[in-house]
């Protein structure tokens, strides 16, 4: 029988006192379920006995890892330099590259006053003549100090300047162009655009001011004259000039002095000095830097002893020793041909001949 406070039943299952006790070890308080991992079985764990009953899932991780912030960084650095490269780059004028002029050529001419001076020694001829002091080839083309201008570096002024030099180096003192072998060396440093031009002076010379070989190149007529001497004497200078915010300008004033005899002459045969000046103006824009070429804007020539009436502008035709020049004047100008240029010929003083 049970006690005076219990029902006839006795305590019910789960009240107080009666089994409780027996579940008293498994009851949890709130605090520890609270703290209790949740694990859910996986199909193949709740079947297999010999797998691990639970799976746990890996922890998230918060943020990028750091493999991935230094790739968006890398990425993030290539494409601003790029687009800097793109607007900064010095070479990058084709949008605003101004077209390229036509050159503008004179060739004047200079008739001796008498006899032309002869000597059977070029080494002499040249010490009796202002052309003494003058250097050897290329070595008579100086280039002057570098010096960044306003927008351009100085390495692109003394590009400018090195490719000038070079394009007056093969037009002036090159056998195979001075003797109308060859105009590549020359061509190759023209700026594309001029090309047609230059083509059409020497396919189809013409004393217009624009298509005139000699304007381009120094060339001497190889069925008249050759070199006696191959060390040409040359002396000048060239000075450049920001032609504006774009564009180099050059300007180069030399003079070239060749000992020329006939041609086919004997070593033996008196030479004689033809003297050439030469004052060209280039312009160079950030394509001609690039690409090594030059832009000839124009060309002011002038060439003695010859004989004015004698055209100059395919072949300088030049007076050797002991000749004098033809009577007669330059070639006459028409002027109701608007596109002809004046045809000039001048006077060789005397003083820029040889001493007897």
């Amino acid at each position: 029988m049970g006690g005076p406070g219990d029902p006839p039943e006795g305590a019910p299952e789960g009240g107080p006192g009666g089994a409780e006790d027996e579940y008293r070890s498994v009851v949890f308080d709130e605090s520890f379920v609270r703290a209790a991992r949740l694990q859910e079985f996986s199909a193949k764990e709740r079947m297999a006995d010999h797998t691990p009953a639970v799976r746990r899932r890996p922890p998230l991780r918060r943020g990028l890892s750091r493999q991935v912030l230094i790739l968006v960084l890398l990425i993030a650095v290539a494409f601003s330099t790029a687009i800097y490269m793109s607007v900064r780059h010095p070479y990058n004028s084709a949008q605003t590259r101004r077209p390229v002029e036509s050159l503008r050529i004179t060739v004047i001419p200079l008739a001796p006053q008498g006899k032309v001076p002869g000597a059977t020694d070029t080494q002499n001829l040249y010490a009796r003549s202002p052309a003494a002091p003058f250097d050897v080839g290329a070595e008579g083309i100086p280039l002057p100090p570098s010096r960044s201008t306003a927008h351009f570096s100085d390495s692109q002024v003394m590009a400018a300047l090195t490719t000038v030099k070079d394009y007056i180096v093969r037009s002036s003192l090159h056998p195979e162009v001075l003797t109308g072998r060859e105009v590549r060396p020359a061509r190759s440093l023209i700026d594309s655009d001029q090309l047609h031009q230059f083509d059409q002076s020497f396919d189809h010379p013409a004393a217009d001011g624009r298509h005139t070989p000699t304007g381009w190149v120094v060339r001497i007529d190889p069925a008249r004259a050759q070199l006696a001497d191959d060390r040409i004497r040359a002396s000048g200078s060239l000075r450049v000039t920001e032609a504006d915010s774009a564009t180099l300008e050059v300007t180069a004033d030399h003079t070239f002095v060749y000992a020329l005899r006939p041609t086919g002459a004997p070593a033996e045969a008196p030479a004689s000095l033809f003297t050439v000046r030469r004052e060209l103006t280039f312009h160079l824009d950030r394509d001609d830097l690039r690409t090594r070429q030059v832009q000839l804007l124009t060309s002011y020539v002038q060439a003695g002893p010859l004989a004015c009436a004698e055209d100059s502008s395919a072949y300088l035709r030049p007076l050797l020793a002991g000749q004098t020049a033809r009577s007669g004047g330059p070639a006459g100008t028409n002027p109701y041909e608007t596109d002809s240029a004046t045809a000039l010929c001048g006077t060789l003083a005397t003083g820029a001949q040889p001493k007897g």
